[in-house]
């Protein structure tokens, strides 16, 4: 069946349907989310929570419409609320010291991988670290491979402002990364 066959038969409670719909999106959205949360397992979480959104709402869906740029949306708002926890919960942390962990160690390791690897992570925190309204663009076109007309339609921004938005987040990765 292609894939407007299992929107019909989704809607029509077909849960078998709607797992297919789901495996074929997921890997994609699983990057995105470790993408604007940071890790795998808080990826997982939100991504597993937009699936339970999507389905509970599959009524709404408009079916002459992608399925991808819908789930993509719904998984984008649960990484919002995973993030919006976050701050709640740093809020309510505020006594205890939690700096030792956003202090990266400026020697590389012994092994060049171990070096690699601690650098993606150390990029990957930064680019968390970007206001949302820069990182979801960023994100959207750079690692889920969405043009920016595209990226602008699933966040509700114009083509002008996604591509900005995307310069400004690359300018102010390429200044923490200067002297590296």
């Amino acid at each position: 069946m292609d894939e407007a066959q299992l929107v019909a038969a989704a809607k029509r409670g077909d849960r078998r349907a709607f797992d297919a719909i789901v495996a074929g999106h997921a890997p994609r959205l699983i990057r995105l989310a470790s993408r604007m949360l940071g890790g795998e397992a808080d990826a997982e979480d939100a991504v597993q929570n937009a699936m339970a959104s999507a389905w509970l709402s599959l009524h709404r869906f408009d079916s002459d419409k992608p399925m991808g740029p819908w789930l993509t949306t719904i998984t984008i708002n649960k990484c919002r609320d995973a993030m919006r926890g976050r701050s709640l919960r740093r809020f309510f942390r505020q006594g205890e010291d939690d700096s030792a962990e956003m202090i990266a160690d400026p020697a590389p390791g012994q092994d060049r991988r171990l070096s690699d690897r601690q650098m993606l992570l150390l990029v990957q925190r930064e680019i968390t670290r970007l206001p949302r309204r820069l990182r979801e663009p960023f994100v959207l076109v750079t690692f889920d491979g969405r043009s920016q007309a595209e990226a602008g339609a699933i966040l509700g921004i114009s083509e002008k402002a996604v591509e900005t938005r995307i310069y400004r987040a690359r300018s102010r990765l390429r200044e923490k990364f200067e002297n590296f």
